[in-house]
């Protein structure tokens, strides 16, 4: 069997219009914001649909169902899995969830792929899966990469410094050298400065004039796009300042 997780619908939709088979998991988190502290996964669960519903607006059940029953889908078929493939992007929004999915995945027998936007420029890498089509989303499954154990350990230590603020550990794994987690000293490092550096960028393009957030938001993306910060994120930023 072979399993494909997506980050987000918009990238499930467009991974539909190509030739690849498989079963497919969305992961619809967004644990680079709100609290992700718990003692456990049961307490996790019930921390994170407080916080989308107190952010977003959205019902428990609906967290429960469609976002926990996707990890615990994940979970059940990774049992009998020959291969899982993490459809991720290279910032750090993304890169968050692969991090929990690889500390959730730690324990299976299935090989774990790293399927990433390869084929985008230099310029642009911080654009991810967006609007290619689905000869390039299978270049990126024929580029795909095989995590080592100890890349998989990698991530799942990743994560746990991730949910307990240990910038130091953190910092300190950022120097990992890895194929499988190219970008990653910019992506920790924007982590570390997740509650100052996206703030610092918003109020100095509004210092230039901009006012209307269809300016705002592209300009913040091309100073601060290592974030993959969406309309929502960003607004609640905003709001702040």
């Amino acid at each position: 069997m072979k399993v494909h997780v997506l980050a987000g619908d918009a990238l499930a939709e467009d991974f539909k219009t190509t030739r690849l088979d498989g079963t497919i998991i969305v992961c619809r988190e967004c644990l680079v914001e709100g609290d992700v502290k718990a003692e456990n996964l049961d307490e996790f669960w019930q921390v994170r649909a407080e916080f989308i519903g107190d952010s977003h607006g959205e019902d428990k059940e609906k967290y429960f169902s469609g976002v926990k029953s996707e990890f615990e889908r994940l979970k059940n078929l990774a049992v009998n899995a020959a291969e899982v493939n993490l459809w991720f992007e290279y910032e750090l929004f993304c890169q968050v969830n692969m991090w929990f999915c690889l500390y959730f995945l730690c324990e299976s027998e299935a090989k774990i792929f790293r399927v990433a936007p390869v084929v985008r420029a230099a310029d642009d890498v911080w654009k991810g899966f967006g609007r290619l089509d689905a000869v390039d989303l299978e270049k990126c499954f024929a580029e795909r990469l095989e995590f080592s154990n100890e890349e998989i350990r990698l991530g799942a230590d990743l994560w746990k410094a991730f949910q307990n603020s240990d910038y130091e550990t953190l910092e300190k794994l950022s120097l990992t050298e890895s194929k499988c987690f190219p970008y990653l000293k910019e992506v920790c490092r924007a982590e570390i400065e997740k509650n100052s550096r996206p703030q610092q960028v918003l109020a100095e393009i509004i210092a230039t004039g901009k006012t209307d957030f269809a300016e705002i938001f592209p300009e913040f993306a091309a100073q601060a796009g290592v974030y993959g910060f969406g309309d929502s994120q960003v607004k609640r930023i905003l709001a702040e300042i």
